[in-house]
């Protein structure tokens, strides 16, 4: 499920920097998916994590009903570590106990006609450091230290895109839930305002129509 980061080559040493840096960053996101999840239906990944590793699920409902979904996350041994019902959003943190393949599934059973679109980001253990000497004892150079501060911005800058986009997202099919439910009212408007003009006429030309009386003589 998780997409592997590139290496281009570095044709010098700044280069190689800026190459690594915006490796780190693609691999850092790597786990984004965005998905449908029908009415009635549950959708379930599967992720295989090695005991001790840090991990990160974060999921938002973008279109469709109350925004809402159904998430569990298990080990290995189908041991629950996280469940919710009916979330728009959230984040859980945990530690892998064990070696294995962990799953975690999304459910709309509760729906039965509205289905939904599904955000989650799932990341597996921390990211590594941007140089393979960063812990050494002397200091960071002038354009290690650059690039391991724009390294840290440029994760912020990806967040912030993430976050709305999708909300941009969650705006732009509320608008559109709304408009529509704006153009049914106004052509249900509409509707009535004709039969009742209709009604209106018909009922003021039988006010002024002319009623024909017919005499009778009678003979003595």
């Amino acid at each position: 499920m998780l997409l592997r980061g590139w290496q281009g080559p570095g044709a010098s040493a700044g280069l190689s920097a800026v190459l690594v840096l915006l490796n780190l960053c693609w691999a850092a996101r790597a786990s984004e998916i965005t998905f449908e999840l029908p009415d009635n239906a549950k959708q379930c990944f599967y992720e295989e994590i090695v005991q001790g590793t840090k991990c990160t699920l974060e999921f938002q409902v973008i279109t469709g009903g109350h925004y809402d979904v159904d998430c569990r996350l298990e080990d290995p041994d189908g041991i629950v570590l996280y469940k919710e019902m009916k979330k728009q959003y959230d984040s859980f943190t945990f530690t892998a106990s064990r070696n294995g393949t962990y799953k975690f599934c999304f459910s709309n059973e509760f729906s039965t006609f509205t289905h939904k679109t599904v955000y989650f980001d799932f990341q597996v253990g921390d990211d590594p450091p941007l140089f393979p000497s960063e812990n050494r004892v002397t200091a960071l150079t002038q354009m290690e230290s650059a690039c391991v501060s724009i390294h840290e911005a440029l994760k912020s800058v990806i967040d912030y895109q993430t976050h709305f986009r999708l909300r941009e997202a969650q705006g732009r099919s509320r608008a559109e839930d709304l408009n529509t439910r704006v153009a049914y009212w106004s052509i249900g408007e509409a509707i009535i305002l004709l039969v009742v003009s209709i009604g209106q006429v018909f009922l003021l030309k039988s006010f002024f129509s002319d009623k024909r009386t017919t005499t009778t003589r009678v003979g003595s």
